[in-house]
């Protein structure tokens, strides 16, 4: 039987040979993708490789769903961009570049821990809310995606801040729908999870959390918009009435 750790090597895996052209080619290309794929060839494996219920195929559908919308759009995204600015300095450099593709590998795994957990539980007990506020955050995700890449495309928004649709509720929304489908997923599997089993997948939404809040997500981010329009009284006004994460209504 593929235990759960088992998994943290088959992502680790995947990760470190999508490495190697990426770093031959010296691309970006596959870079988001092979973390999107990660997230389907690992929650298939342990579809296949467990006892099978509907419930764990919606689950795993679930997965899916998310992973093929996250890799397309980011796809779309890098072969606009042509390059990925995270890694100027670091795609040359073997160690450097390795790393991150090792961490990007772990950190597949964490997100996806609470879901894998499920997978191998013979209980398929599930909390339907928790499909809801998957699916709530899904949807806000990918209309907060579409919204930017849209606004981005318009020749007169060129070096402009979005604040438009989702975005007039939240600085960040896709970050806010990241973190909601994962604490949905968490909820949603809950009730199959053995004790110590719940305390390990608990990794999954509160380390996407961390990761988007106080890591790779805001602070970069946050700090790059304060560098183009720190000084815009628009941009200024924007920021003082609008969430950071949460979507809520502007303030006056």
């Amino acid at each position: 039987m593929i235990e759960i750790w088992h998994y943290l090597l088959i992502s680790l895996g995947i990760n470190i040979l999508m490495f190697i052209p990426a770093y031959i080619w010296k691309t970006d290309v596959f870079t988001d993708l092979s973390y999107a794929l990660s997230f389907i060839i690992l929650i298939i494996g342990a579809l296949l490789l467990n006892s099978f219920s509907a419930v764990k195929l919606v689950v795993a559908i679930m997965v899916v769903i998310w992973g093929l919308r996250l890799g397309i759009f980011l796809f779309i995204r890098i072969r606009k961009i042509k390059s990925d600015k995270r890694f100027d300095g670091i795609r040359e450099s073997f160690p450097k570049f390795l790393r991150f593709w090792v961490l990007q590998g772990l950190a597949v795994w964490v997100i996806l821990v609470s879901a894998l957990l499920f997978m191998i539980s013979p209980a398929s007990e599930v909390f339907w809310l928790g499909a809801v506020i998957w699916l709530l955050g899904l949807l806000t995700e990918s209309i907060a995606d579409l919204q930017k890449y849209r606004f981005s495309q318009i020749s007169h928004n060129k070096g402009r801040f979005i604040r438009s649709g989702l975005w007039k509720y939240s600085r960040h929304p896709n970050y806010f729908g990241e973190i909601t489908c994962w604490v949905g997923m968490y909820l949603l599997v809950f009730l199959s999870l053995g004790q110590s089993e719940k305390v390990l997948a608990l990794a999954s939404p509160l380390f996407i959390m961390i990761l988007l809040i106080f890591v790779t997500g805001l602070p970069p981010l946050e700090k790059s918009a304060d560098g183009k329009w720190g000084k815009d009284k628009d941009y200024i006004e924007y920021k003082r009435k609008t969430s950071v994460l949460i979507p809520w209504l502007p303030k006056n």
